[in-house]
């Protein structure tokens, strides 16, 4: 659960969408190359576990494995905030949730 604001901060996937209409990563939007070497050319998406480590969750201590975000997915959608910003996108008050 992210913001609009951090969607754009999201890493982009290897492979096509299968369902094409509304699709960043075809070679119809300009979003894929055909016989493009995803080893090469997308190093900055890419986890490299010798120059960098996984974020710890701010709440919680957990490991979060999302690229930028500071929150893991349980505690941002307990708190309805964004994992990566912090940001609050959803009104919990009213929501019935457990703790595990």
């Amino acid at each position: 659960m992210v913001c609009e604001k951090c969607e754009k901060k999201l890493g982009k996937v290897i492979t096509p969408d299968v369902w094409k209409s509304g699709a960043r990563n075809t070679t119809e939007s300009g979003g894929r190359k055909i016989n493009e070497n995803k080893l090469l050319t997308s190093k900055k998406n890419r986890f490299n576990p010798t120059t960098t480590q996984f974020k710890e969750c701010r709440i919680c201590r957990t490991k979060v494995h999302q690229v930028g975000g500071n929150y893991c997915q349980a505690c941002a959608y307990k708190k309805g905030i964004c994992a990566m910003c912090g940001k609050k996108v959803l009104d919990t008050k009213s929501y019935c949730q457990s703790s595990a």
